[in-house]
């Protein structure tokens, strides 16, 4: 089971991680063949998103939580990796606290694996 989302709390990060950007591709190919759990943030890139990777991005309403290994926790399920889906900007634009993007201010998408350990 994969667990996906667009942004991660660091707090919740309560023990050590290793973050490393991953291919978009290969994160496609992974949710293609494994079912995944989301916690997806903003519902106006989550289209976007589920075109991009080939699957429906359907987010949990239940929020992030962490187990008594302090490991991230969604819907009962511990992982020790979580995908990152995040989209790249024009240089120097940053969204206003609140601020909802639009899929035109979107450049682009990176994808972040963050392993705990």
């Amino acid at each position: 089971m994969l667990l996906l989302g667009n942004t991660f709390p660091t707090a919740l990060i309560r023990r050590r991680v290793i973050i490393e950007p991953h291919p978009v591709a290969d994160l496609a190919s992974r949710l293609q063949q494994e079912p995944h759990l989301s916690f997806w943030g903003h519902e106006n890139t989550r289209a976007l998103a589920s075109a991009i990777l080939g699957v429906d991005i359907t987010r949990s309403r239940v929020g992030l939580a962490l187990d008594s290994d302090h490991l991230p926790s969604l819907a009962s399920q511990s992982f020790t990796e979580v995908f990152i889906l995040s989209p790249n900007y024009a240089p120097g634009f940053r969204p206003t606290l609140g601020m909802e993007v639009t899929p035109e201010e979107i450049t682009g998408w990176q994808v972040l694996l963050i392993n705990f350990y």
